[in-house]
């Protein structure tokens, strides 16, 4: 909600185009019911995008893009198979274990590429990149990347959350063989009072819930603005 507020304020403000993604990489966690979730939400909202709805942009149908991507980086960079897990893998930091290993690249073992100098050290997801996961699914870094890149984003507007790991996406785009910088937003998160996000998991209430509350769009919106900031 606080994502979509900003995006849609921020791109009528300077004039641009928003573009709806469905960033369903995930195919294990990913479920047509909840894409038909977030584009009945967005509808009833009155956020309506400028592009990717017709048809709908869906990384899950993107599989040859990312393939032809991670062929570029084997030409130039050291792409290697990976089969550490992730508890080995602590506070997220990949220490390059699998890096001279040799693995076969199999099902069952993830893909990694080894990051150039530079890189920051500091936030998630440290260390050589997971491109593609065990269970052979591309990871966001890398999706949300080779997207940015091929569809020419110019604004890219997500959570505070996400801003630790754009170093390493501004370094991955000059890997791929970008040049281009974008414009990078990171809006305030909606949180609970005790400073965690809100969760479906856990039975926070969502677009859906405030609707069946008796609130109207404009209500839903105004509460969300003021949550983060924007008003």
């Amino acid at each position: 909600m606080a994502n979509a507020i900003y995006v849609w304020g921020l791109a009528r403000k300077a004039g641009g185009r928003v573009l709806l993604r469905m960033e369903d990489h995930d195919r294990i966690r990913c479920r047509p019911e909840y894409e038909a979730s977030i584009l009945e939400d967005l509808a009833w909202l009155g956020f309506e995008p400028d592009e990717g709805l017709h048809p709908l942009f869906r990384q899950s149908e993107r599989d040859h893009v990312y393939r032809a991507a991670l062929e570029r980086l084997r030409r130039t960079h050291h792409v290697y198979a990976c089969d550490c897990s992730r508890k080995r893998i602590a506070a997220e930091h990949y220490d390059g274990f699998c890096r001279t290993r040799g693995l076969e690249e199999r099902p069952g073992r993830g893909v990694r590429v080894q990051m150039e100098e530079g890189v920051p050290r500091q936030g998630s997801g440290q260390g050589d990149l997971l491109l593609r996961d065990r269970d052979g699914n591309w990871t966001y870094h890398f999706a949300v990347t080779v997207d940015d890149i091929e569809q020419r984003i110019t604004h890219i507007i997500r959570g505070a959350d996400l801003q630790p790991s754009t170093g390493r996406q501004l370094r991955l785009r000059r890997m791929l063989g970008d040049t281009t910088l974008p414009t990078y937003v990171h809006h305030p998160l909606i949180l609970k009072p005790n400073g965690e996000k809100l969760s479906k998991s856990a039975g926070d209430t969502g677009v859906r819930e405030l609707r069946q509350a008796g609130l109207s769009a404009a209500d839903v919106i105004d509460r969300a603005a003021k949550a983060v900031g924007w008003i």
